[in-house]
């Protein structure tokens, strides 16, 4: 008589194959656990005043509390108009997991690309953004503008053009200035003779 063929017979490899898989991801997540928390990155997001309440933002992006200090500036060129004006260039944070963060140097910009490109940066922004402009410009509308997301958004500021009077004169010639007030030429003696128009 022939063997009788069940499809239960492949079961117990499908359930040895299930565990197996299920052991390693179990293995993994534990090992992955097992990573001190001091190397993962918190992104931790608060407020880091640069020189005034709101005009800078801490993103702790990296392991060991490093990350980006976030400068926020404003742009009131346009008449009852206040919007972020962004600079890429963050300062590179240090101890933003600690009780005394600071920043120094420039953190690199694909940095800033990344953590911009995180929604809770981008509304930690957009917050600290909009109380800065109701601090500076309490008359103007809060309009938002995104970050740049990649170097190719970058739009160079466009400064307004010297005048004459903005520029320093030549240092040379104001020197023969001042020794021709403190030692006028003398003058040549009138000539007998001579009448004076």
């Amino acid at each position: 008589m022939p063997p009788i063929v069940t499809p239960f017979r492949r079961r117990p490899a499908l359930a040895t194959a299930l565990a197996i898989g299920l052991s390693t991801a179990f293995g993994a997540g534990l090992l992955s656990a097992c990573v001190p928390a001091h190397r993962h990155p918190t992104w931790a997001i608060y407020p880091l005043q640069r020189r005034m309440a709101h005009d800078g933002l801490a993103v702790v992006s990296q392991p060991d509390g490093y990350g980006l200090h976030i400068w926020i500036d404003t742009d009131t060129r346009q008449s009852g108009r206040c919007q972020p004006r962004w600079s890429a260039d963050a300062a590179r944070l240090f101890n933003g997991n600690g009780t005394a963060p600071f920043s120094s140097g420039l953190a690199p910009r694909q940095e800033f690309f990344q953590a911009v490109a995180r929604q809770d940066v981008r509304r930690a922004l957009r917050q600290q953004s909009q109380a800065l402009c109701q601090q500076q410009s309490p008359r103007s509308s809060f309009s938002w503008v995104e970050p740049p997301r990649n170097a190719a958004e970058i739009k160079p500021e466009p400064y307004p053009l010297l005048e004459e009077a903005d520029l320093l004169s030549d240092p040379n010639a104001v020197l023969e200035q001042e020794e021709r007030l403190l030692n006028p030429a003398p003058t040549a003696p009138a000539q007998p003779g001579a009448s004076s128009d």
